[in-house]
């Protein structure tokens, strides 16, 4: 009677623990990360460097950096997208990485002009993108989408605003930020951030989450 018993709850906990991998073998969760969820993109239309619209829709079911700069800068951004570049390099073979590049001068960086900064950096611009468009919808995105600047620097009259961060953003195939916010000048930060990314390669798109892609 006893081996029955013994017998009868071994069966019955193999057949919960198949239903329950049944029930969840489509979702991420023997694959999530352990990364912080800071947030997660919201819905946006920019104008890409071949002056074709892309959206947040663009980017579904892909892992995504987010930095920005401007064509003209001889600051921070030279160096910043030089170690853009790594990350780049790292994952040029794999279309579930991309890279979004926003300029944050948009009165400046036109469609021709963001088209012959993409050119002189050689890279395939199917997955390093170029982004430019208005003003204040690029930085709205910045702040309340990718925190990577404080909401609190905007200031009243948006021909006024001005962002200039170094910072790049992690987002993963659900359009949810994560991880930390990265110093995109400084290396073991950048390598941290090639890090994460094969990381959250490893998790399954889910489209039951509250984000953007099921807007």
């Amino acid at each position: 009677m006893k081996k029955k018993l013994i017998g009868y709850s071994i069966f019955f906990i193999v057949l919960i623990l198949g239903f329950w991998y049944f029930l969840f073998k489509d979702t991420d969760v023997f694959t999530r990360s352990t990364l912080l969820q800071r947030g997660y993109v919201k819905q946006f239309s920019f104008t890409n460097q071949d002056g074709l619209q892309f959206s947040n829709l663009d980017i579904a079911g892909k892992v995504c950096v987010s930095n920005y700069f401007f064509t003209t800068c001889r600051g921070i951004c030279p160096k910043m997208n030089n170690n853009m570049r790594k990350v780049y390099e790292a994952f040029k073979d794999n279309s579930d990485v991309m890279i979004l590049s926003h300029s944050c001068n948009p009165e400046r960086d036109s469609v021709p002009i963001m088209k012959r900064y993409a050119d002189s950096m050689k890279v395939n611009t199917r997955q390093w993108v170029f982004l430019t468009g208005r003003k204040d919808s690029l930085y709205n995105t910045a702040r309340f989408s990718y925190g990577i600047d404080d909401p609190k620097n905007a200031v009243n009259k948006i021909e006024d605003d001005f962002i200039h961060t170094q910072f790049f953003a992690l987002i993963d195939r659900n359009g949810n930020v994560r991880g930390g916010v990265y110093d995109g000048l400084k290396e073991d930060e950048v390598e941290k951030l090639i890090s994460d990314i094969k990381s959250l390669l490893k998790e399954k798109p889910n489209h039951f989450v509250n984000g953007v892609f099921n807007n």
